[in-house]
């Protein structure tokens, strides 16, 4: 069921974002070779009648793709002029590329509206609902009720991202601004406390956040667009600490990880597949979104260029830097997929 379950999940996030780019692709006129869900051997083809698309299904359900004429160097001359993406005006084809990305944001969108509807709209507020009197927390000062509004001078307003700056400073001594049911702001500094399980060392801090939810379709409207802004951020700051050294490639994870996530979701049961679905949409979507070669943003970034200097850049040029930045990608990907693998053992 893990295996159905990650080939669901994965093939979902894939379709949506490749479904963003045909749509607006077909509406701007452009042919379009081939929609594809999955990458390598063709499993499944078809094509619909007065349709030049060929539909398929591939092996591998780690990708996907929209082939359109135009997109590489060389020009097929069976094509039309017209139909061609360089024929295309600069909003139109700024649109097909950047679809893709916003369908794997509104997929989330409507997932966490879902999520609110049927299970209610988790607190995205850090408060504080338990300390533990035997707890450092509790000796620290730290007090039931407070909001969390800050973790070593770095503003926090949201769970996501206090998990986020908690997971950068594990096993540190954490520096808390709060503000006390009383309304009133005080500083907290809080050592954690070492844990051995089953030679498995955790560290506890000694408190725990609310976990209260709120009803209502205008609650879960508001949910839906917050927890995806939230998640949005956190994956901003995420790459930021990243790039600063904060955090190691060993704590992203590949295929081989999602799958082992995938799993342990399963068991907690089918909402919690829904919440992973939304968190990969936006993950997917945002990671989409960076300005790098061979991701849709690397698309965009040349698209800006060509609209501020006047003209195309040169599509050889152009065509090469996103085959080293595919090359990069892909050897990026076999390190964290290693480093999934060794995790599991």
């Amino acid at each position: 069921m893990t295996i159905i379950y990650f080939i669901l999940i994965l093939g979902i996030i894939v379709f949506i974002h490749e479904l963003g780019h045909f749509i607006f692709a077909k509406k701007a006129g452009i042919y379009v070779y081939e929609f594809s869900i999955g990458m390598g051997p063709q499993l499944f083809k078809w094509k619909r009648k007065n349709d030049e698309t060929e539909y398929s299904i591939r092996l591998f359900p780690i990708g996907g793709f929209v082939q359109m004429a135009g997109e590489a160097v060389e020009v097929d001359e069976n094509v039309p002029k017209e139909q061609r993406m360089q024929s295309k005006t600069w909003f139109q084809r700024f649109m097909t590329v950047i679809a893709g990305i916003m369908f794997n944001f509104i997929l989330a969108i409507i997932l966490f509206f879902i999520i609110g509807l049927v299970n209610g709209c988790p607190q995205n507020k850090p408060y504080v609902s338990y300390v533990d009197p035997d707890g450092n927390a509790y000796q620290a000062g730290l007090t039931e009720g407070s909001l969390i509004t800050k973790i070593d001078n770095v503003k926090i307003k949201t769970y996501d991202r206090l998990l986020l700056e908690y997971q950068v400073r594990i096993g540190q001594d954490i520096t808390f601004e709060i503000k006390d049911s009383n309304g009133e702001t005080k500083t907290v500094v809080i050592t954690p406390q070492e844990v051995n399980e089953n030679d498995n060392i955790t560290y506890k801090y000694g408190f725990n956040l609310s976990d209260s939810v709120k009803n209502g379709f205008l609650s879960s409207v508001k949910y839906a667009f917050s927890k995806t802004w939230s998640l949005i951020e956190q994956m901003f700051f995420t790459v930021v600490y990243l790039c600063t050294g904060k955090l190691s490639l060993g704590s992203l994870s590949g295929p081989v990880g999602i799958f082992t996530v995938v799993g342990d979701a399963a068991k907690m049961g089918f909402i919690n597949l829904v919440y992973l679905l939304a968190f990969i949409s936006v993950n997917v979507g945002f990671i989409n979104f960076l300005p790098l070669p061979a991701f849709d943003g690397g698309r965009v970034l040349f698209l800006i260029i060509e609209k501020i200097i006047g003209k195309p850049v040169n599509p050889k040029v152009e065509n090469t830097i996103h085959s080293i930045g595919m090359i990069l990608l892909l050897l990026l990907m076999v390190i964290i997929t290693y480093n999934d693998i060794i995790k599991l053992f």
